[in-house]
């Protein structure tokens, strides 16, 4: 008989993207602005050790294929690599372990190939029931004639996150900025530009907790922005500033009510897994939409929106883990190892 190990003896492998590393290779500020610095991966790393799990950095991609293909396994991993080329970057990591049967935290490949196309989402979301804005892609400049959306509207790269591509000048007040607009984000970023109805209220993020039934909001928090900040969007340099520039402010019962069960409708649709952030957005008229989901929240404890969010609803940074963990754990007491141990090893 097998002897089931505790959880002191459980390896975490933790997948991620160093910013520094990157930028040490060339990249820019912009280009490595949805990866981790060295503060977020020793915060997970301590957190998860304290918790009693061992930990094993692996890093990026290029280190798990190496480490993989020497013959290298972890009981899990615990991943948050972004990625950085094509339109499955994000997916990639967890295909990667899905095809050696490793588990891993957070959302699988196919929702996470999903979510990084902001249309794609939109468009089952919609589907679903879900207010979200009217919108139209632009995937070539003579796409751009045929938005017929009446102004104002937004524009934003279809496939970028922490705000890349959004400034000020997003907002499109008429038919030239949106030629001058589209025409710079499908240069600059090779990818098609999402192009939405403008939404001129207030804007909120909530933060979800565990899979499927089991998911629960852990907290709405109104994001708003200071008078040094960027005007009218939560912008790239608002985010990359957003202790000089934004306030995150705990807000209404009211609000706090509608985001958290659009929120909740959004994540269970998407059937997205253990942890992650729902971007909500009010029109002028106080009506809700769903702009957008993040199923790789950042995870820094004091910068991070999940964590700062979920502090500021009297949930610290290793409880949150825990509840991350204790998800992932969870969806995997059902199925059995390569090695044909049960998963329920984890349970604690």
């Amino acid at each position: 008989m097998k002897q089931r190990r505790n959880k002191q003896s459980t390896t975490i492998g933790l997948t991620y993207d160093l910013r520094d590393e990157y930028l040490a290779m060339g990249f820019t500020e912009e280009e490595t602005a949805e990866f981790d610095r060295e503060g977020t991966i020793v915060a997970i790393e301590t957190t998860l050790e304290s918790l009693g799990y061992r930990t094993d950095r692996i890093g990026h991609i290029w280190n798990l294929v190496r480490r993989l293909e020497r013959g290298d396994r972890w009981d899990m991993v615990f991943n948050i690599a972004e990625g950085l080329y094509g339109a499955g970057r994000e997916a990639q990591v967890p295909a990667l372990l899905d095809a050696y049967r490793i588990p891993y935290v957070f959302s699988g490949p196919l929702i996470l190939a999903l979510t990084l196309d902001k249309a794609m989402t939109k468009v089952i979301v919609k589907d679903a029931g879900i207010a979200t804005p009217e919108h139209r892609v632009v995937y070539h400049p003579r796409d751009i004639a045929k938005i017929d959306l009446p102004c104002p509207l937004f524009v934003k790269p279809l496939a970028e996150g922490t705000g890349k591509g959004i400034d000020p000048r997003s907002v499109i007040r008429d038919q030239e900025q949106l030629y001058e607009v589209c025409r710079l984000l499908l240069s600059r970023y090779n990818q098609p530009v999402l192009v939405e109805t403008y939404l001129g209220g207030r804007e909120f993020t909530a933060g979800i907790v565990g899979t499927g039934d089991r998911a629960r909001c852990v907290g709405v928090i109104e994001i708003i922005l200071k008078d040094n900040a960027e005007e009218g969007v939560y912008s790239y340099v608002n985010k990359e500033e957003c202790e000089e520039r934004i306030i995150y402010s705990l807000t209404d019962p009211a609000a706090v009510e509608v985001c958290a069960d659009m929120a909740l409708k959004v994540w269970k649709t998407l059937r997205c897994e253990d942890a992650g952030r729902v971007d909500i957005r009010f029109d002028e008229d106080g009506k809700a939409y769903f702009l957008e989901v993040n199923p790789l929240a950042g995870l820094h404890p004091e910068h991070s929106d999940l964590p700062i969010l979920a502090k500021l609803h009297g949930t610290g940074y290793r409880e949150l883990m825990k509840m991350i963990m204790d998800s992932a754990v969870l969806k995997l007491k059902q199925t059995v190892h390569e090695t044909g141990t049960p998963v329920d090893q984890y349970a604690h």
